[in-house]
């Protein structure tokens, strides 16, 4: 364990010497995150694909938590959730939101900021037949973001489903899916020493072509 963690420390100030150059970043910033992520990954950094998720509720309010990145293409970042909870509703009322990897041990960090709308069905579906099986049942047990009296009525939900799906295949909730963010910027942000840190900025022009514009710190 400390093995690793000098590794990822090395690893670290090897970045942090090295910086960001314009140069040295794909003309397509979902390749060069796709990089970074790979990078992240093969560390010893927990949860890797753990994300900020900030949305807005009716009143202006904002609102963040952290979710888990499944599945990112040239469309977009996926997540997924259940269709009746707070972040849902929000996204119901504004479908903006933003995305921070908050990739610490690295010294970096990305930012997304863009538009969210449901995937299909039939790819909701296949990722949750991909799920381990107590997950499948905990999305059935869990009406998430709903007031619970306390742990023992959840616990007995999950005991109820579990003992509903005891054979078969479980299906995929009606309440249950995947979202996908659209970005319209992406930010690539390492830190540097002296408080310099680089940063370049991905948006798309008139013509849907991406431009990257370095950032002051």
């Amino acid at each position: 364990m400390y093995t690793e963690y000098l590794k990822t420390t090395q690893l670290r100030e090897k970045l942090m010497a090295k910086g960001l150059e314009r140069s040295s970043l794909h003309c397509d910033p979902v390749k060069q995150f796709e990089s970074w992520y790979a990078e992240t990954c093969s560390t010893d950094i927990p949860e890797s694909s753990a994300t900020i998720l900030a949305t807005v509720d009716k009143d202006g309010q904002p609102w963040q938590r952290t979710v888990l990145l499944k599945l990112f293409d040239e469309k977009g970042f996926v997540f997924f959730t259940n269709y009746s909870s707070r972040k849902a509703q929000h996204i119901e009322i504004n479908n903006k939101v933003s995305l921070l990897f908050p990739w610490h041990p690295l010294g970096r960090q990305v930012k997304v900021t863009g538009t969210v709308e449901k995937i299909s069905t039939k790819e909701s579906l296949k990722y949750f037949l991909s799920r381990p099986r107590g997950s499948q049942i905990g999305a059935w047990a869990s009406h998430q973001s709903k007031v619970v009296k306390n742990r023992a009525l959840l616990d007995a939900m999950f005991d109820e489903m579990k003992h509903k799906f005891t054979e078969g295949e479980i299906p995929l909730p009606s309440f249950w899916g995947g979202y996908c963010i659209k970005p319209k910027t992406i930010e690539f942000w390492q830190a540097r020493d002296s408080r310099l840190h680089d940063r370049f900025m991905y948006s798309k022009n008139d013509f849907g072509e991406w431009v990257n514009e370095r950032l002051a710190p």
